[in-house]
């Protein structure tokens, strides 16, 4: 990098491309932090671990700091795939993901919003410089603009996201930063991952069912629970609940079970991320899993934004039996 001379700081312009040219031209890099996501009053802390090798290979694995549930978003040659090690499965996509929308955890994305943002704004700090670019989160439009803080070195220290209201809603704080990292030949294949996040490491207890029913605190004006049906699995319980109405949706809960070989599921959609877990969207649906019980929301009429905004309402932890 070429520092000016005549001055301790780089200008916005010098800023911009030596650190794009650094994360472009990296082979790979791996990165920890931690991510702290706020809803409302709910608060949901994360150990973010990334590895990225050229040619896009992506390894994300997230933790909650509450319960050390680790979720794996994974992507290679087949696909991309959320992996859930504590339940011994996968969802695989066929997906574009990362490049469809902004990503808070990943350097060559925030490069890319601050590439692609021609109003941004730069300030240079005493001890760095903070970017101000919009975001582009499809799924969740309240989401409007980041700051990306970098020390006096150009590594990246910390990114806040905001809301409409200028409220922080992401504040991901970056830890280590290895731009020379080296990867063992299968280090991106779904089995060495799900090795290397069994389901040994990780204590989960199945539950034989759902002691109460969980409903949403958001529901769309017009719109009221109509029918309940509780009905027993192989292995555990289902509640099937009918929302009928102006904005009619249907709400799936039902007890999670460890699968006893490594399953694959094949789905059409996106990964995302809710509240304190990694889910399922697609363009009617929002699917995952969270506190022992899977969630299914569809809906013909509600909007992904309506169907995230219902979803993030049932924050009720149940009561299992």
């Amino acid at each position: 990098m070429i520092f000016l001379t005549g001055c301790n700081q780089y200008s916005e312009k010098n800023v911009i491309k030596d650190i794009s040219k650094k994360v472009t031209k990296a082979k790979g890099y791996k990165l920890s932090g931690e991510l702290e996501i706020t809803n409302n009053d709910e608060v949901y802390n994360y150990d973010i671990e990334v590895s990225y090798k050229k040619d896009n290979y992506y390894k994300v694995s997230l933790t909650n700091k509450a319960n050390d549930h680790t979720q794996v978003i994974l992507k290679n040659d087949s696909g991309v795939y959320i992996l859930t090690p504590s339940l011994n499965k996968s969802f695989k996509f066929q997906s574009d993901w990362p490049y469809s929308n902004s990503q808070i955890y990943l350097l060559e994305a925030l490069v890319n919003d601050i590439n692609n943002d021609k109003e941004r704004s730069f300030e240079a700090l005493d001890n760095g410089y903070t970017i101000n670019t919009k975001v582009n989160y499809p799924n969740n439009l309240n989401l409007i603009n980041q700051k990306i803080t970098l020390d006096k070195k150009l590594n990246f220290k910390n990114v806040k996201v905001y809301n409409n209201n200028k409220v922080i809603c992401m504040d991901m704080n970056f830890k280590d930063i290895d731009f020379s990292p080296t990867f063992k030949k299968n280090y991106f294949e779904l089995d060495t991952v799900m090795r290397t996040y069994s389901v040994e490491s990780q204590e989960v207890k199945e539950t034989s069912g759902i002691e109460e029913s969980i409903y949403p605190l958001l529901i769309p004006s017009g719109t009221k629970l109509a029918n309940e049906e509780r009905m027993k699995k192989d292995s555990g319980e289902r509640i099937i609940m009918t929302f009928e109405g102006d904005k009619p949706f249907l709400l799936v809960e039902e007890t999670a079970n460890i699968e006893e070989e490594f399953t694959i599921i094949p789905t059409y959609g996106e990964p995302y991320r809710l509240m304190d877990t990694l889910g399922v969207m697609t363009d009617n649906s929002l699917s995952w899993t969270s506190n022992g019980i899977e969630y299914y929301i569809v809906s013909d009429v509600l909007s992904t934004d309506e169907l995230v905004e219902i979803a993030q309402s049932i924050n009720v932890l149940p009561t299992m039996k």
